[in-house]
């Protein structure tokens, strides 16, 4: 098996560097800042503000005391973090897999792939000059694991390669401790103990450092961990960057359309080579973008976000009918693009299921896509569960089209009315056997004699959100003598030490 090896990019200028390659570049100074509770501060800066004075981490009124003609623009670490995903699936052109190393650096597996770029040196200088080809600025070093091709790519010498025969501790020695990756506190705590390079901190004995570090237990606060990832002897977790496709059907008009009726034609072909797109990949649609080429450049885009997935060509076209009406068409749309940017499973028998309902209106989901479309996507909610077993606290309301949470099916319950009260009501039981179970209660004026009660089902308190007195719930299902049930509770036990006598509550009523 070959050795590992790990291109390690880092991007030292890629907020500033991204925004020039959308912008262009100018010669004036330029900062990029964001917003924090003390002011405005720089986050990056470009290469004539650097020389002006400013860098990254000022507050900017600071810097424009030393530079007043710097021009301020908000930051986009969004935008950057996307930018940087993107990018890290253009890298994999020089290894089956990458990740990101985050704020702005990349890692590729480059193992038994240098040959056929003629061995690492021409490896590295085709990604050197790649990237400069795009407009960013890098520093790119090749060794057998990610901390060493990290630690040298930020603080080796250009285009530095580690190769497997080479006495690793020896080249990683002189690099100071930020080589480790660790928090700022950490080589501040190191930096004060006479620890600068990596060489320093191999001279202190193991056991030192872990006492002093025992109690850091994330990767970037303990420099131990990360001498040990360094130097190959703990294997560092990588994730990498997948590439996902989305679901993307589109016409190339021959003439362009100005008129309605050929529009909604158009859209609804899209619809159906959508619905089969998604049913080859046993998807179904959740969110939708339609984009519309108009002949004079503009584009008009509209989007619509479902109650549930879908692959119902009619549907989707009768929904993106609403949002058309206010289409100009200009001078005509020459091009007709559908895209589906949020898709879920979707097995093919669900959707004989809902085709009978939905050719007769009554299909839940649909409804509640069309009352969305007609009222606003936030006028409609509905109920989902949630992790509680405290029956208040199991369910919440949310809005139709957020995902419902995935916390949803790992608890199980006993059968639960359907009905359950606002708030729970305190009832006065006048009669209970001995072994705890009522027989008779006053309820809103009146008394109810119960025929048949089944129970108890124990609720503990939840530890983690109450105080230490609350108390545990007994739940029973009875039935009084005119068939009527109910689920009722008792509050605490006789001697439990939290509280008095047991109380007794009105839950719910089942159907």
């Amino acid at each position: 098996m070959p050795p590992r090896r790990i291109l390690a990019i880092w991007l030292a200028r890629l907020a500033i560097d991204r925004w020039e390659r959308a912008e262009g570049c100018g010669t004036a100074p330029l900062a990029l800042i964001a917003e924090t509770a003390h002011g405005p501060r720089i986050a990056a800066v470009n290469a004539a503000g650097f020389a002006a004075g400013a860098g990254a981490g000022m507050m900017l009124a600071d810097a424009r005391t030393l530079c007043p003609q710097m021009v301020a623009v908000p930051d986009d670490p969004a935008g950057t973090r996307a930018f940087l995903e993107r990018l890290a699936l253009w890298a994999q052109r020089w290894g089956p897999w990458s990740a990101i190393d985050p704020p702005d650096g990349l890692l590729v597996d480059v193992t038994a792939v240098a040959h056929l770029f003629g061995g690492e040196e021409r490896l590295l200088a085709d990604a050197q000059s790649r990237l400069a080809q795009v407009g960013l600025a890098a520093r790119l070093a090749i060794a057998p694991t990610a901390g060493a091709a990290w630690a040298l790519a930020h603080h080796g010498p250009p285009a530095a390669i580690l190769a497997p025969d080479d006495d690793a501790v020896a080249r990683l020695s002189p690099l100071p401790v930020a080589a480790l990756r660790l928090d700022d506190d950490v080589l501040l705590v190191l930096r004060r103990l006479g620890l600068k390079r990596l060489g320093d901190v191999r001279g202190i004995a193991r056991d030192a450092l872990a006492r002093r570090f025992r109690s850091r237990h994330a990767p970037s606060a303990n420099p131990l961990l990360r001498m040990d990832q360094l130097l190959g002897r703990v294997p560092e977790p990588l994730l990498p960057v997948l590439a996902e496709e989305e679901p993307l059907v589109q016409r190339r008009l021959m003439e362009p359309i100005r008129h309605r009726p050929l529009l909604d034609q158009v859209l609804a072909d899209l619809a159906a080579d959508m619905a089969r797109l998604l049913e080859g990949r046993g998807e179904g649609a959740r969110r939708l973008e339609c984009g519309l080429w108009r002949v004079d450049g503009e584009v008009v885009l509209r989007q619509i976000e479902l109650a549930a997935a879908t692959r119902d060509a009619a549907h989707i076209a009768r929904l993106f009918a609403a949002r058309l009406d206010d289409v100009d068409a200009g001078f005509g749309i020459e091009l007709v693009r559908l895209r589906s940017a949020w898709t879920q499973p979707l097995a093919l028998s669900q959707e004989d299921f809902e085709a009978a309902a939905e050719q007769h209106g009554t299909s839940l989901a649909a409804c509640i896509d069309r009352l969305s479309v007609r009222l606003g996507e936030g006028a409609i909610r509905r109920p989902v569960p949630r992790a509680s077993h405290i029956p208040e606290r199991a369910q919440a309301w949310q809005n139709t089209l957020e995902p419902e949470p995935s916390s949803q099916g790992e608890l199980t319950f006993h059968a639960r009315p359907l009905k359950l009260l606002d708030r729970a009501e305190p009832i006065a039981v006048l009669y209970a056997t001995p072994d705890g179970l009522p027989r008779r209660y006053r309820w809103r004026g009146g008394v109810h004699e119960i025929v048949r009660a089944e129970g108890p089902e124990r609720i503990a308190p939840e530890w983690w959100r109450e105080r230490s007195t609350a108390r545990l719930r007994d739940y029973y299902r009875i039935e009084d003598g005119e068939g009527r049930r109910y689920w009722i509770y008792r509050l605490g036990l006789a001697g439990d030490g939290r509280g008095g006598l047991p109380e007794w509550f009105m839950q719910g009523l089942y159907a």
